[in-house]
C-alpha cells in the first residue's frame, strides 16, 4: 500500500517539474526562476538559449525525482536516500545554476 501512496504523490510531482522544464524550454518570452519575478526580453541576449538552459536545469532536477519515484517501487529506503540527497543538493545547486545562466545570457550594462 505504501508504494501506491508513494506513486500517487511522486508521479504528479515529478511530472510537474518535468513539465516546468518543458514549458521553460518552449517559452517564447524569458523564463523566470524566483516566484513573483519577471525577466524582460530586453535583458536577455538570446531568449531561446536562455530558456533552453532553464528548461534543462529543471528537467535535470526532475530526473532526481523520477529516480526516487522509480526506486520507490523496489526499495523505499533507497528511494528515501535518493530523495534526501538529491533534494539537499538541489537547494543550493538550482539557484547557483540559475545565476550562471543569467550571467551567460543577461546583457551586461
Amino acid at each position: 500500500m505504501e508504494i501506491v501512496i508513494w506513486l500517487i504523490i511522486m508521479i504528479p510531482v515529478s511530472a510537474s517539474i518535468t513539465g516546468l522544464g518543458i514549458y521553460a524550454w518552449k517559452r517564447k518570452k524569458p523564463m523566470w526562476f524566483w516566484s513573483g519575478s519577471t525577466v524582460s526580453e530586453s535583458e536577455i541576449t538570446d531568449v531561446p538559449r536562455y530558456n533552453r538552459a532553464n528548461g534543462i536545469m529543471w528537467i535535470a532536477f526532475s530526473s532526481v525525482l523520477w529516480a526516487g519515484t522509480i526506486a520507490g517501487c523496489m526499495s523505499m529506503k533507497i528511494s528515501g536516500i535518493i530523495m534526501i540527497v538529491g533534494c539537499a543538493l538541489a537547494v543550493p545547486v538550482l539557484p547557483i545554476t540559475y545565476v550562471k545562466i543569467c550571467k551567460k545570457y543577461k546583457i551586461r550594462q
